[in-house]
């Protein structure tokens, strides 16, 4: 039931990424309001189901349920606890969904802290991050599902984890380069807001430059 639960939150995700790339810019262009300040709430929203879809593979991970292909291919029952959860990152699946949570982070981040931008401008910036997170999350429940079973023959133990990642400082350096590249987004879609606005604010150079500093 946990896998599938996995599933269903990256499903409902979709929609909502799906939500907040088209009703804020409806908002924009029929000059509605409420329609502009859902960007907020609809990214935190998904942020908040891929931090849970995350979660429910690092405790199947950590809970040895090898029916899940994706546990039975990057851990087994030997390895130490930090290895099993760092296994959430090991294999490609895993890892495509740590990016896709990573950057919904990151968006969280842009709207807690865009409070001096206007507002339709910040819902362009978290539009654009929604294309992007809402392109990634297609891809990963169409070929890259972290979650999908291998029934009926379950694996009585799971293949090893990579073994360069059974080392703590590589074990550690895929989340910390992931926030480091894929916080590169914010920049992205901040150029594509001002590429599609006319009448810019003028605090939106320096708000950019303490992203790009991080």
């Amino acid at each position: 039931m946990i896998p599938e639960l996995g599933t269903y939150c990256l499903i409902i995700a979709v929609h909502l990424a799906l939500a907040a790339v088209c009703l804020p810019l409806l908002g924009i262009y029929t000059n509605n309001k409420k329609l502009i300040n859902l960007a907020g709430p609809l990214t935190i929203s998904t942020c908040c189901l891929l931090v849970v879809s995350f979660s429910l593979l690092i405790y199947s991970l950590v809970n040895n349920d090898f029916s899940v292909a994706y546990v039975a291919s990057n851990s087994n029952s030997n390895l130490a606890l930090l290895f099993k959860i760092c296994a959430a990152w090991g294999g490609h699946e895993g890892s495509l969904l740590l990016w896709a949570m990573i950057l919904a982070i990151w968006a969280v981040l842009v709207s807690s802290l865009a409070r001096d931008l206007p507002t339709e401008f910040t819902a362009k910036i978290l539009a654009v991050m929604a294309a992007l997170l809402l392109g990634i999350l297609v891809i990963m429940l169409i070929s890259s599902n972290p979650f999908l079973r291998v029934l009926p023959d379950i694996p009585i133990d799971g293949n090893d984890l990579n073994p360069v990642l059974q080392d703590f400082a590589l074990a550690i350096h895929p989340p910390i380069l992931y926030f480091g590249y894929v916080g590169f987004a914010v920049p992205y879609a901040v150029a594509i807001a001002v590429l599609c606005s006319r009448d810019l604010p003028t605090q939106w150079v320096a708000w950019l430059r303490q992203f790009v500093l991080l």
